[in-house]
C-alpha cells in the first residue's frame, strides 16, 4: 500500500547546512479516503491550522492516509515510529484502526493522541490517550435525555464493530439502571449501503426510541432508513454523528433527530458560565474561516484539542529531554498523565495514571436538528 505523503503547507521544517531539520516531528493517521473519511478528513483540516512552532520547537507534521483500513493504519504508525522517529501520533479517527495502532505504539514506547473513543484492554493504554469522549460518559447524557422524554423501551442500530459493540455495552448497563429496557439489536457494517432488513425489524417492533451508533456520512442512511418506514418515535444518533454529514446524507429527515455531541459543535450557544465555551468558540471562529460558515465538525474539534494537550504537554517534556529521543516521549507521555483539569473545546479533560478518557459526566451535550441545523437541547 503505498501512503498519501502531505506535509501541510502551514508546517515548515528549517534547513540547516542543506539539511531540513524539525524539531518537533508529529505523526498524524488518519482515514483520508474510505468509509471513515468524514471524520479524517476534518481533523486533518484542523492540523493544517496548527502553529509552525511549540514551545519554540519547529514542527514536522507528516500526514498518512490510513484509508479507514486496521491494517493499512497499523503499517503506517509502524512506518512512523520505525523510519520517522515521530515524537507523537494523533490517529486514527476510526475506531477499528486506532485500536490495533496503539499496539505499535505501545511497544515503541510512543504517545498516541487517539482522535477516535477506542476502547483497549484494562492496562493496555499506558500510552494510548482519547481525544473523544467515552461512550460511557456521552451515553450517560443520552439516558439523561430519554429519561426526560420518558422513554422505556429502546431499539439498537449501530455498527458490527468495537464502537458499535463499545456503545452497546454502555448504553446497556447504564440504561438497566434507568429503567430504559434494549429490546432489539440490529447490526451493519461501516461498508453496507443499505440496512432496510434491519430498520424493517426496528420499526416493527415499535420501541420507543431507536439509537443510531454510526459516524459520518454512515450515520445518515440508517436515518433515513428508519424515517422512511414511518417509524414515529424519538431517534438518537451518537457523538461521532455530530457532523453536517449527518444533514448532507440524510436530508430532511434528519430533521428531529437527537445527537449528543460534545461542547465544540455548538460553542456560541453555550451559556457563559460553561467552561468550554471560549475554547469552543474559538475553534468554531478559525475553522470556519478558514473552510467556511458550517463546515466545523466534531472531529475537527478533537485536532484542535490535540494542539492545546501538546501546547501544555511539550514545555513540560522539553525540561527532562530533547524531541527525537526516546527520554523526550517517556516524558511527553508523563506529561500528558500529569496536565491535571485542562478546558479544551470539547469539554473539561483531566487525564491520570488510572484514566486516559479524562472527562466527566457533565461533557455530554444534547443537540437537535431542526430545520437542517444543530440546536442545543434545553
Amino acid at each position: 500500500m503505498t501512503f498519501k505523503l502531505a506535509t501541510l503547507a502551514a508546517v515548515l521544517a528549517t534547513t540547516m547546512l542543506g539539511t531540513a531539520h524539525a524539531d518537533l516531528t508529529i505523526g498524524v493517521v488518519q482515514p483520508l479516503t474510505g468509509p471513515a473519511s468524514g471524520l479524517g478528513i476534518p481533523v486533518n483540516k484542523a492540523i493544517a491550522l496548527w502553529p509552525k512552532t511549540i514551545a519554540g520547537q519547529t514542527l514536522k507534521v507528516i500526514v498518512l492516509d490510513d484509508a479507514s483500513d486496521p491494517t493499512t493504519g497499523v503499517k503506517a504508525a509502524q512506518r512512523l515510529v520505525t523510519d520517522d522517529k515521530v515524537d507523537v501520533i494523533v490517529g486514527s479517527s476510526a475506531t477499528p484502526v486506532a485500536a490495533p495502532m496503539a499496539e505499535v505504539t505501545a511497544e515503541s514506547g510512543t504517545p498516541q493522541l487517539s482522535t477516535s473513543p477506542a476502547g483497549l484492554p484494562p492496562g493496555k493504554d499506558k500510552w494510548f490517550f482519547r481525544l473523544p469522549q467515552s461512550n460511557g460518559v456521552m451515553a450517560y447524557a443520552v439516558i439523561e435525555h430519554m429519561k426526560k422524554q420518558n422513554i422505556k423501551t429502546v431499539g439498537f442500530l449501530g455498527y458490527t464493530d468495537a464502537y458499535g459493540e463499545l456503545w452497546l455495552k454502555a448504553f446497556t448497563e447504564q440504561g438497566a439502571k434507568a429503567g430504559i429496557k434494549v429490546v432489539g439489536v440490529e447490526r451493519f457494517a461501516r461498508a453496507d449501503t443499505s440496512v432496510t432488513a434491519q430498520a424493517l425489524k426496528l420499526t416493527s417492533a415499535n420501541p420507543d426510541a431507536i439509537l443510531i451508533v454510526a459516524s459520518g456520512s454512515g450515520a445518515g442512511m440508517p436515518q433515513k432508513a428508519i424515517v422512511e418506514r414511518g417509524y414515529k418515535g424519538k431517534i438518537y444518533q451518537t457523538h461521532a454523528a455530530a457532523s453536517p454529514d449527518l444533514m448532507r446524507t440524510a436530508g430532511k429527515d434528519a430533521d428531529g433527530a437527537f445527537v449528543v455531541s460534545g461542547p465544540a459543535m455548538i460553542g456560541t450557544q453555550l451559556p457563559d458560565s460553561h467552561p468550554s465555551k471560549k475554547a469552543a468558540v474559538a475553534f468554531v471562529q478559525q475553522y470556519e474561516q478558514a473552510y467556511g460558515p458550517g463546515s466545523r465538525n466534531q472531529f475537527a474539534g478533537h485536532g484542535t484539542d490535540a494542539l492545546t494537550v501538546l501546547e501544555i504537554a511539550v514545555p513540560v517534556a522539553l525540561k527532562k529531554a530533547k524531541p527525537g529521543t526516546p527520554e523526550f516521549r517517556a516524558a511527553l507521555r508523563d506529561a500528558m498523565e500529569n496536565m491535571g483539569r485542562t478546558v479544551l473545546a470539547h469539554g473539561v479533560l483531566n487525564w491520570t495514571a488510572d484514566d486516559h478518557w479524562g472527562y466527566t459526566n457533565e461533557t455530554g451535550v444534547m443537540l437537535k436538528v431542526v430545520n437542517g441545523e444543530f440546536k442545543v437541547e434545553q
